[in-house]
């Protein structure tokens, strides 16, 4: 139903990754809310789409959060597409690492995931159509050994756990599936990685766009599916 009547719900919409994404998915005629944490980057990212909705959202606050995404439907209509893309990054292994610091990195990368899907893949459900795109990383996954900072890498796992059970509980009209970009030029990933945003984007993009034969419940890269 990609036929650009959808709208399209994407965190951290202002920056990297996140701008790359909605840049494409506006292009492809999709109405884009860009939801960021301030109020300013949310009305910057919307002003530099055009036609798009500036949200500001606190992914700190799940049930905030939530909340967030509930008004946002009652204010423009329904979301059939949603991209988890915001992040955090805490740097560190396990044994320096706080409670509060896997706290709020497990709040953002992987709770407010849920919370943003548990208001909006229902609505998807009824209406018999919907995307929801994690964006993850291979530190997420056991198969690759967990890497990098431990509170990233435990929240990712716990992100990619997200999505094969709402995969489970939502589909399959509605599709929920998992992507890591790769190492992209971000202000996370640094000047010196291999991939550009938009290159870091194009399966993610992919994701949000797929046909109604398209898979669910899996964890992909450059379009390829890699192993949890």
């Amino acid at each position: 139903m990609t036929d650009g009547s959808q709208t399209a719900l994407v965190t951290g919409a202002n920056r990297g990754i996140g701008a790359a994404i909605a840049a494409a998915l506006a292009a492809r005629g999709i109405r884009v809310i860009a939801a960021c944490r301030l109020a300013a980057d949310a009305e910057a990212a919307a002003a530099s789409l055009g036609d798009a909705i500036p949200l500001a959202i606190d992914l700190t606050d799940a049930e905030e959060a939530q909340k967030t995404a509930h008004r946002a439907e009652e204010e423009h209509g329904p979301i059939d597409i949603l991209v988890n893309n915001a992040g955090l990054l805490s740097a560190g292994d396990l044994p320096a690492l706080s409670v509060a610091e896997l706290s709020q990195t497990l709040t953002v990368n992987s709770i407010a995931p849920f919370a943003l899907i548990s208001a909006l893949a229902p609505g998807m459900r009824t209406r018999g159509w919907g995307r929801i795109v994690n964006v993850s990383s291979g530190w997420g996954a056991f198969s690759e050994g967990l890497g990098g900072p431990a509170a990233y890498a435990i929240s990712k796992a716990a992100l990619n756990a997200v999505t094969v059970r709402a995969a489970r509980a939502y589909g399959p009209a509605v599709k929920v599936n998992a992507a890591c970009p790769g190492w992209v030029q971000t202000r996370m990933g640094g000047a010196g990685a291999t991939l550009t945003p938009e290159q870091g984007a194009d399966t993610p993009v992919w994701l949000a766009t797929l046909p109604d034969d398209g898979p669910t419940g899996g964890f992909f890269r450059e379009r390829a599916p890699i192993e949890w």
